[in-house]
């Protein structure tokens, strides 16, 4: 049963790594939530800390809010407005969606149209930060939306971590993220060419990005990736393939507003 503090009956879709850290931050301030994941035995632990597992998001559609965080656009647009999509009864859908996923114009564009047709506002609210992140309660999200969505899900939101950032009325909050990550892949590959310099004159690893970290040119990223980069410690805290994706949409986007990126 939800405390006074939060009302609302939650859905949520999705228990991958991201998604699996932020529930846990919900149940531990007694939020009512209901939880899907496509492999069901990925979400199964989160029933010892008090979610209901269901098997299917069509389960959700009597939840007032419901979060999606999956892998891509596709996903997206099945879990929602799919045949078994949240979205897909005749006589109960959720008041607010908010979508954590990174996906294109296009894909939020036919969410939020479909959605609006049935009642539901969306708002997009992407996260900056992983499961590490979100257990220190270091977590921020960029969210666009009605503003009246917005207000409702805010203290939800705000269990994610230590800061929420309203950008806008429409779908701001995508394009935010896209250029977030664009900034999070040059980063991490100048920060990994200039170690390797360094290392090949005979410095070592440690003692440059030591130098570095306490440089104006130091920051609590370069400092955060610090022991991966001076252990070789190769485990990813992001894909690859997401990295690309994201990379992806952000080419697309330099395209269609005119802006070169070299």
């Amino acid at each position: 049963m939800a405390d006074d503090k939060y009302p609302h009956r939650v859905g949520w879709i999705g228990t991958g790594r991201m998604g699996a850290a932020l529930v846990a931050r919900l149940l531990g301030s007694n939020v009512d939530l209901w939880v899907y994941n496509r492999t069901r035995a990925k979400a199964e632990p989160l029933a010892d800390k008090g979610a209901k597992i269901v098997d299917s998001p069509a389960e959700l559609a009597e939840r007032d809010i419901v979060f999606t965080m999956v892998a891509g656009p596709e996903d997206v647009l099945e879990v929602t407005i799919g045949d078994e999509g949240v979205l897909s009864q005749p006589n109960s859908r959720p008041q607010i969606i908010v979508d954590s996923t990174t996906i294109d114009g296009p894909t939020s564009e036919t969410l939020t149209e479909r959605a609006g047709e049935l009642g539901t506002a969306v708002l997009a609210a992407p996260v900056s930060g992983n499961p590490k992140v979100v257990k220190a309660g270091r977590l921020t999200s960029v969210v666009s939306g009605p503003m009246k969505a917005f207000e409702t899900a805010l203290p939800y939101l705000e269990l994610f971590g230590r800061k929420v950032t309203y950008v806008g009325e429409g779908d701001e909050a995508r394009l935010v993220k896209i250029c977030h990550n664009l900034m999070l892949g040059v980063v991490t590959q100048s920060m990994a060419e200039i170690t390797v310099l360094a290392e090949a004159a005979g410095v070592s690893r440690a003692d440059f990005l030591d130098f570095l970290n306490d440089s104006v040119m130091g920051s609590m990223f370069t400092r955060y990736k610090t022991p991966a980069y001076v252990n070789l410690d190769f485990k990813p805290t992001f894909t690859p393939q997401l990295l690309l994706k994201d990379f992806r949409l952000g080419a697309d986007a330099a395209r269609e507003h005119e802006i070169p990126m070299p």
